[in-house]
């Protein structure tokens, strides 16, 4: 199975030792909109939490063992859409890295 396919099950599933086990304990998530970069343990607490981002229609748009490419709408309990568009580094099977660009969509 692909290590994004693994994060994406761990976060659907709330697990955050398989979240863990596939995210690198040095993992930082780049912010395009903020430019904020954001450690590993500060995401996966807003990851596995009830606030969490409802994500749907995630899809793998390239993988291999240094990059992966992938797409993805998230929900949020305000009601907020986002389409998001994601880059993961990975390096000796686990992702260390990764940046997103979101575009607004209209509410449902």
């Amino acid at each position: 199975m692909s290590v994004i396919q693994k994060l994406f099950d761990a976060q659907d599933n709330q697990d955050l030792n398989a979240y863990n086990e596939v995210v690198s304990k040095d993992y930082v998530w780049l912010k395009h909109s903020t430019g904020e970069e954001i450690p590993r343990d500060e995401l996966s607490k807003w990851l596995i939490s009830s606030d969490a981002p409802k994500t749907e229609n995630a899809r793998i748009i390239y993988e291999n063992n240094e990059i992966g490419v992938a797409h993805f709408f998230v929900s949020f309990k305000d009601g907020s859409r986002q389409a998001v568009l994601v880059v993961y580094i990975i390096k000796d099977g686990k992702i260390i890295r990764s940046e997103t660009g979101a575009t607004n969509m209209p509410k449902k």
